[in-house]
């Protein structure tokens, strides 16, 4: 008899939409492989339907704030349910971007400078030498980012505004030209490298990631062989210092404007990325020769608690 598995979706972050996507995708995937399947659309009672509930495992589907943060992996690990993706304390680390990179640079990983101020303190004054990318600390999706050009005299006034619905605390950081590389982790093995090309958009921004046609990605990326490797060892090496677990993905810039060498670019990990039919892991699972039930199913076996 194969486990029940309790998928949970949904939640209360920006990123819910997302969430109920790749929840779907990955009840229909695990119900496909026999699993026996509920699906659980997270309140803030998350905890007493889980007891009631009791599940072999939680196939954690959340993104963004409270689903990928620790704090639901914290729910899990109080009531004693395997759970798949990464523990409480490399959750916390990876969804806190300025805290990553510290750990990143601390054992050789090439990031962009930057620094975290209060989005109030900005002004009119640029806080950096543009071009530069204004982030909030902790949120994914792209949600928040915005991308200040050379020719622009003051910084976005959006950050100080009252539309401005992301925490008070931003990473203002270098801008890096150049393609945008992501390279998934599996366990202990770095998968394929994949070149996101957005198209119509500026940048790889929430519409290129979740709107059907908003990007196009080649796996495996056209990059020379040792820039490929590099990619994957860094990704890897990345996964590990941060004590992410199960499947993690890392995204990068690459500028070769003046020689394939060029500069790679650590930007960040995820370590809820996305499972919706656009999303770049389970593409490039594929491309290693793992089919999205193969993929999930390894997932709900690797689940544990004291993650």
């Amino acid at each position: 008899m194969k486990k029940h598995v309790a998928v949970l979706m949904g939640g209360f972050s920006s990123e819910r939409p997302v969430s109920l996507s790749s929840g779907k995708a990955c009840a229909d995937a695990l119900e496909a492989e026999g699993y026996r399947v509920t699906r659980v659309d997270v309140g803030r009672d998350v905890g007493q339907v889980l007891a009631e509930l009791r599940p072999d495992v939680v196939f954690n589907a959340l993104h963004g704030p409270f689903g990928e943060d620790g704090t639901v992996q914290g729910i899990l690990e109080y009531l004693g349910i395997p759970y798949t993706h990464s523990g409480v304390l490399a959750s916390a680390l990876a969804m806190n971007k300025e805290k990553a990179k510290r750990i990143a640079r601390s054992v050789g990983i090439p990031v962009a400078e930057s620094k975290v101020l209060n989005r109030f303190d900005i002004g009119c004054e640029h806080p950096m030498k543009p071009p530069y990318v204004v982030k909030p600390v902790n949120e994914g999706s792209s949600f928040g980012v915005v991308i200040v050009k050379e020719e622009q005299s003051h910084p976005p006034q959006v950050i100080a505004s009252a539309e401005w619905k992301y925490g008070d605390m931003v990473m203002v950081e270098r801008y890096v030209h150049g393609r945008e590389l992501t390279c998934a982790v599996m366990g202990d093995v770095a998968l394929g490298v994949c070149e996101i090309i957005p198209t119509g958009h500026a940048f790889y921004d929430y519409d290129s990631k979740y709107v059907a046609g908003g990007s196009k990605h080649e796996v495996p990326a056209k990059i020379s062989l040792n820039i490929y490797q590099k990619i994957q060892t860094l990704a890897l090496k990345a996964h590990q210092a941060i004590g992410c677990r199960g499947v993690s993905r890392s995204d990068f810039r690459y500028d070769d404007r003046h020689s394939e060498n060029g500069e790679v670019v650590w930007l960040e990990i995820n370590t809820q990325p996305g499972m919706t039919p656009t999303s770049l892991v389970p593409e490039i699972a594929a491309q290693a020769g793992h089919s999205f039930g193969d993929l999930l199913s390894w997932m709900v076996e690797d689940a544990s608690c004291l993650r």
